[in-house]
């Protein structure tokens, strides 16, 4: 049975299902864990840890993309 549980992404309430880490939230986004930074609780979380980072109620994120130009 999933649980719910709610994390505040980019300054908007999101329901979750729980346990889950960073790597399947952004995998459920569909964002590119290569092209993205993640802050959680206002630390940066290092990409070699998304897959161990797991999301807990009430974290508060911050994904910003690096979106390339010239």
């Amino acid at each position: 049975m999933e649980r719910k549980s709610t994390i505040l992404l980019n300054g908007e309430e999101r329901a979750i299902g729980a346990p889950l880490s960073l790597a399947a939230l952004l995998d459920e986004l569909a964002l590119d864990a290569r092209k993205v930074a993640v802050e959680r609780n206002r630390e940066i979380v290092p990409r070699s840890l998304y897959r161990e980072t797991l999301l807990a109620p009430g974290d508060a994120l911050e994904i910003v993309h690096f979106i390339g130009g010239g």
